[in-house]
C-alpha cells in the first residue's frame, strides 16, 4: 500500500476537502452542513449520514455553518482491490456506484464507532508505527461492515417491497443476536418464513447469501474483541457463542486465512 493510496482530511468551517480526481470517496457528515452535491443532485441540511461517492463523480460541500465536524476519507482503487476489503458485501452491492449516491444515515450508536474508527485511521496515516497498513486495512474493513451491517437497507430500495423489508429486518436480527445464533433457521423461524424464502430475499437485494451476512457478523465482532479488548481468544470464543475456542480459531482462520492470534498481534 502506498502512501497515497489513503487519506483523509476532516471536514470544518476553515477547512473544506476537495475533490482527488480518480479517488472514491466516504464522506461522514456529523454536525449539519448546508448540503452536498454529487453529479447536479443537491442533499440539503445533512448531518449524521455517511455517502459513498464513485471516483467517477464529481463533488462538492457547502459549508457555512461553523459547528461542523465530520471526515472525507480517500481511497484508491488498488485499497478497494486489497483481498482484505475486495469480497466485502459493501462492495458486492456496489454501494461506490456509478449510477447513483444514495444518503446513508447513521443511528447514534454506529455514528459514534464511525467518529472512533476514521480518528484512528487519521492518526495511524500520520504515524511512523510498524504494520500501520496492516491496522488501517483492518479499520477500513471493520468500518465498511459496520456500515454494512447498519446503514438503513430502506434508503436503498422501495418502502413498500417486502422482500427489502425481510432483509431489513433479518438484517436488525442479525445484528441483536449474533452472540446466541449463528444459522440462517434460527432467524427465519424469527421472521416466521422459510430458510429457502429468506435466502432467495437476501440474494435478491443485496446479492449475497443470507449465511454471509452473518459470517460478516461475527467477522466484525471477533476483530474489534481481538483488537481493541484484553480478553483471552477463549474467552471471546463463548462470548460469541461458539462451543469451543478451537472451532472458534477454525472458522476465523477459515473465513480470513489467518488465526486469530495473528490479529491479536497486528
Amino acid at each position: 500500500m502506498t502512501p497515497s493510496s489513503v487519506s483523509i482530511s476532516p471536514i470544518s468551517h476553515t477547512e473544506t476537502p476537495k475533490q482527488k480526481p480518480g479517488y472514491s470517496v466516504v464522506c461522514w457528515v456529523k454536525n449539519e452542513i448546508d448540503g452536498i452535491g454529487i453529479n447536479g443532485a443537491f442533499h440539503k441540511n445533512v448531518s449524521d449520514a455517511v455517502f459513498f461517492i464513485d471516483s467517477k463523480h464529481q463533488w462538492r460541500l457547502s459549508i457555512q455553518n461553523t459547528n461542523v465536524s465530520g471526515y472525507v476519507l480517500y481511497l484508491s482503487e488498488a485499497v478497494l482491490n486489497q483481498p482484505t476489503l475486495s469480497n466485502l458485501h459493501i462492495n458486492k452491492v456496489r454501494l461506490f456506484s456509478s449510477d447513483n449516491t444514495p444518503m446513508f444515515k447513521l443511528s447514534p450508536g454506529i455514528e459514534k464507532r464511525t467518529q472512533s474508527i476514521l480518528e484512528m485511521i487519521d492518526e495511524l496515516l500520520g504515524s511512523h508505527l510498524n504494520h500501520k497498513d496492516e491496522a488501517i486495512l483492518s479499520l477500513l474493513n471493520t468500518f465498511f461492515i459496520y456500515c454494512d451491517g447498519q446503514c438503513n437497507i430502506k434508503t436503498m430500495v422501495h418502502d413498500n417491497s417486502s422482500k427489502a423489508n425481510i432483509v431489513y429486518s433479518f438484517k436488525k436480527l442479525a445484528d441483536q443476536h449474533i452472540f446466541n445464533y449463528h444459522e440462517v433457521g434460527d432467524y427465519a423461524k424469527m421472521l416466521n418464513i422459510t430458510p429457502k424464502y429468506l435466502n432467495e430475499c437476501v440474494k435478491e437485494v443485496l446479492q449475497v447469501s443470507s449465511k454471509s451476512i452473518l459470517i460478516e457478523q461475527l467477522l466484525m465482532r471477533s476483530r474489534h474483541a481481538l483488537k481493541f479488548s484484553n480478553k483471552t481468544i477463549k474467552e471471546i470464543s463463548f462470548e460469541l457463542g461458539f462451543s469451543s475456542p478451537d472451532y472458534f480459531s477454525a472458522f476465523f482462520k477459515t473465513q480470513t486465512g489467518i488465526p486469530p492470534s495473528e490479529i491479536r498481534k497486528a
